[in-house]
């Protein structure tokens, strides 16, 4: 089994995400944390991947993550949560196919956090505006 192989096991999740993995990170800020973590991880392939045992979902879900190459403890640090924490919680993420083997997101949860973020910064910049008319 080559790369080739392996991202086209993977397109094939990701052709099928569903809106519904928002849910899971909503107003979850462990679960977010992790995210934005993984998010900002470098995420490898193995050069050599191990034989697939079969082609089930489940098969190939959990093959596509035993070959991927990542820092726990830097995945850890970056999330600011504890080992415990990270290994119950990212459990969550990979079950819910919110995060994918090769450290991208799932397209809704991706959506999602980046319109929180815009949110955030119009709410900052609204206040900012307020409390420069009433200084004036």
């Amino acid at each position: 089994m080559n790369g080739e192989d392996y991202a086209e096991k993977l397109k094939r999740f990701k052709e099928n995400e569903r809106p519904e993995a928002v849910l899971r990170i909503a107003d979850d800020p462990e679960l977010t944390n992790i995210v934005i973590a993984v998010a900002n991880t470098t995420v490898k392939t193995r050069k050599a991947p191990t034989r697939l045992r079969s082609d089930s979902e489940a098969d190939v879900w959990e093959w596509l993550w035993s070959n991927a190459e990542y820092s726990r403890l830097d995945l850890i640090a970056r999330a600011g949560v504890s080992e415990y924490t990270f290994d119950k919680r990212f459990a969550v993420l990979v079950g819910n196919r919110i995060l994918y083997p090769d450290g991208t997101l799932n397209c809704f949860v991706e959506r999602y956090l980046r319109e929180k973020v815009v949110k955030l910064f119009d709410s900052t910049a609204k206040k900012s505006r307020k409390a420069a008319s009433r200084s004036r």
